[in-house]
C-alpha cells in the first residue's frame, strides 16, 4: 500500500522595495520579458508541482499589485495572499501560519524567477527523504576576509557554499523552529532550523537561480530567458 504524499505548500516571499534597482516600482513587479519578475517565479512552481498550494507573502501596501500579476495567468491558480512582516523571519511566520504540520513547505525568494522545474522537484524529493533540502552552489571566485587596520586574509573557498532557495522542509520541522524568538543571525530558514537544534540537508543548486537585486541582475535574467526561448 502506497503512502499518500503530504500536501505541498510553496511560500513565496517578496518584500523588496527596489532601492538598489533605482526604480519606484518594487523589483518583484518589474518587467522581465513581457511579464513581471514575480509572475515567472510563481509560474515555475505551478509548472513544477501542479498540485501545490502557493502562499504569496507581500507587504500590505503591495497586495494590490498582486492582483495584476494573477490576472496574467490564463487559468486560476491555487494561491493565497498573505501580508508580510517587518523582517523576512516574520514574513515567513505569517506565510506558514495556517499550514498543517504534516505538509512539505518550500520557502522561495520572489525575486528568483529563473528557478528550474528540476531544482524545485529535487528539493521536494530530498526533503521528503531527509526532512529538509537547502540548495547551495560552490564559490568560484577567490575570497578574502577583512580584518582590522585594513588587513585581509585568504579564505578557503572549497569550504564555502552560496545558499539559495527554495529552502524546503517538513512542516513538522520548520513550524516549531519558527516559533522561537527572533535573532539577528536568522538570515534564512536554514539558520532558524539549525538554531532550533535540527540538522539541515544540502543539495546541489543552480547557477542560473539568481536573485535579482540590481539592474545588472535583471539584464542577466533577460539574457538567460532569451537564450532559453531560442
Amino acid at each position: 500500500m502506497e503512502l499518500a504524499q503530504p500536501p505541498i505548500f510553496a511560500v513565496i516571499v517578496a518584500g523588496g522595495q527596489g532601492t538598489r534597482m533605482g526604480t519606484a516600482i518594487p523589483k518583484q513587479f518589474l518587467d522581465l520579458n513581457g511579464h513581471s519578475v514575480l509572475y515567472h517565479t510563481i509560474y515555475a512552481f505551478v509548472e513544477a508541482i501542479p498540485d501545490a498550494h502557493i502562499v504569496l507573502v507581500l507587504p500590505a501596501h503591495q497586495l494590490s499589485y498582486a492582483q495584476i500579476v494573477l490576472q496574467s495567468f490564463p487559468n486560476r491558480i491555487d494561491l493565497t495572499l498573505v501580508s508580510g512582516g517587518e523582517t523576512r523571519f516574520q514574513s515567513v511566520c505569517n506565510g506558514i501560519r495556517d499550514i498543517p504540520d504534516h505538509a512539505i513547505i518550500l520557502v522561495h525568494d520572489g525575486v528568483r524567477p529563473l528557478i528550474s522545474k528540476k531544482l524545485i522537484q529535487r528539493c521536494l524529493l530530498e526533503a521528503l527523504i531527509h526532512g529538509s533540502a537547502i540548495p547551495v552552489i560552490s564559490v568560484v571566485d577567490s575570497m578574502r576576509e577583512l580584518g582590522e587596520n585594513n588587513t585581509s586574509f585568504p579564505v578557503n573557498r572549497e569550504k564555502l557554499r552560496i545558499v539559495q532557495t527554495p529552502q524546503t522542509f517538513r512542516a513538522s520541522i520548520l513550524i516549531p523552529s519558527m516559533q522561537q524568538a527572533y535573532q539577528e543571525s536568522f538570515t534564512d530558514e536554514a539558520t532558524v532550523v539549525e538554531a532550533w537544534g535540527e540538522k539541515i540537508h544540502l543539495v546541489e543548486g543552480e547557477r542560473n537561480n539568481i536573485k535579482i537585486t540590481t539592474p545588472d541582475d535583471l539584464r542577466f535574467a533577460q539574457a538567460l530567458l532569451n537564450e532559453k526561448e531560442t
